[in-house]
């Protein structure tokens, strides 16, 4: 069974609890866009572990974790990962794979990022780890390879090409000195050498594998309306967030994909800039925040709350090909007297029921809710469905009738025994 994990609303769903509790029984998990400007939290005992690179499911013992050719990585980030697995005490030897064909983020793609934000009238909120000009160098076929780090001469060769046209940029365009050629080449080779026993051609790994009949969970990064394409643009993420982009990201081809399991939290968030049309009043919003510890996992920035919008969820389960739905942190929302899901919107006298693209009009328009009663706080510990309080239930069952999908898990806690399947 070959299982793609995606976001379907704005990222920091949850997906990396879920991604390591189904990583217990499959044989590889392989991360496919993003880079780390995404966060997974993943709690396993009483240890809590932030991947940013890695895949959520490298805790479990031998399972193959691949780095798809469609993520982006910054070596630095990645040696302090596997640093960190070490000190730990987890055995990554001959488990971690890293495509051969994933693009480089060097040190200029980090600064042009931060600097390019300076001077924009309307911020993007970018998290400033130089992802977007990594992709757009990627585009641009000017872009270093994890396969260029293991060539000396190919390095050279690009590295002196790249830096003979930003050096020029960075001094003309934003009065920045440049970067010397020397420390990179010297830093991006060692970084080759340190990575070599890793890199490999894993669209060939995974194609085999699945031939063979493995069952291979792919992890997607960030989420639905983050998507260069589909998300709410142009305050999104550079890569393909949605399903598809599991096959773009790794070589394996449509056909192959069984099922596609989407990742909602039973409210909304999203971090940095952009338009929200559900977002809680200020107040509410931080309450929320406190109590559902909603700060980003990558930049530690506070996340912005807000009810749950349908709308959004429905574009999502089309656009992803969802079967099935994992509902996280409804424990956030214990004790609450009443609970709102936005059904559709209205903007100018005129009704929505499909997901406006429109930047204008998503930042002027007005959710229209339907209101359900809450619940007491959950004391409990529930563990299974029978066990939640009836008015959470009686959500769930809302949630699930209207978005036209079952929902096969709930999330009542961070820890991996805190989940209910239904």
């Amino acid at each position: 069974m070959n299982t793609v994990i995606v976001g379907t609303q704005w990222g920091d769903e949850g997906k990396g609890k879920i991604i390591d509790i189904l990583s217990e029984n499959v044989d590889y998990v392989v991360r496919y866009q993003g880079g780390n400007n995404a966060g997974h939290t993943v709690v396993a005992g009483s240890r809590e572990y932030i991947f940013h690179l890695m895949p959520s499911g490298i805790l479990h013992k031998g399972k193959i974790c691949c780095i798809g050719n469609g993520v982006v990585v910054d070596p630095q980030v990645l040696l302090q990962e596997i640093n960190n697995l070490r000190a730990s005490k987890i055995n990554i030897f001959g488990r971690l794979k890293i495509s051969s064909l994933a693009h480089v983020i060097l040190p200029y793609h980090r600064i042009l990022d931060l600097l390019r934000e300076t001077k924009r009238a309307n911020k993007i909120g970018t998290t400033g780890r130089g992802i977007g000009p990594c992709y757009a160098d990627k585009i641009s076929r000017c872009g270093i390879r994890m396969i260029d780090l293991l060539n000396p001469k190919v390095l050279r060769d690009k590295l002196k090409d790249n830096l003979k046209e930003k050096n020029e940029v960075f001094k003309k365009v934003y009065g920045h000195p440049g970067f010397d050629f020397d420390k990179i080449y010297k830093e991006y080779l060692s970084y080759g050498r340190l990575f070599s026993s890793y890199i490999t051609n894993t669209h060939l790994l995974l194609n085999k594998a699945s031939k063979d009949k493995k069952d291979i969970l792919f992890e997607g990064a960030q989420g639905t309306f983050l998507d260069i394409d589909f998300g709410t643009y142009p305050f999104v993420t550079s890569s393909s967030a949605t399903s598809g982009g599991a096959c773009i990201g790794t070589g394996v081809p449509p056909v192959k994909i069984d099922k596609v399991i989407g990742v909602a939290k039973a409210y909304t968030t999203r971090v940095g800039e952009g338009p929200f049309p559900t977002e809680f009043s200020r107040s509410f919003g931080c309450f929320i925040r406190d109590k559902g510890n909603e700060f980003g996992a990558t930049t530690g920035r506070p996340r912005r709350c807000g009810w749950f919008d349908a709308v959004m969820l429905k574009e999502a389960v089309l656009l992803n090909g969802i079967s099935e739905l994992a509902i996280m942190k409804i424990d956030v929302l214990d004790g609450l007297k009443t609970i709102k899901i936005c059904t559709a919107y209205k903007y100018k006298g005129k009704a929505f029921s499909e997901f406006p693209y429109d930047l204008e009009v998503l930042k002027g328009l007005k959710p229209v809710y339907k209101q359900m009663r809450g619940w007491p706080k959950t004391i409990n510990n529930p563990k299974r469905y029978r066990d939640l309080h009836p008015c959470a239930r009686e959500y769930l069952e809302r949630l699930s009738g209207i978005l036209k999908s079952k929902i096969s898990m709930i999330s009542v806690g961070s820890a991996r025994e805190a989940t209910i399947f239904k």
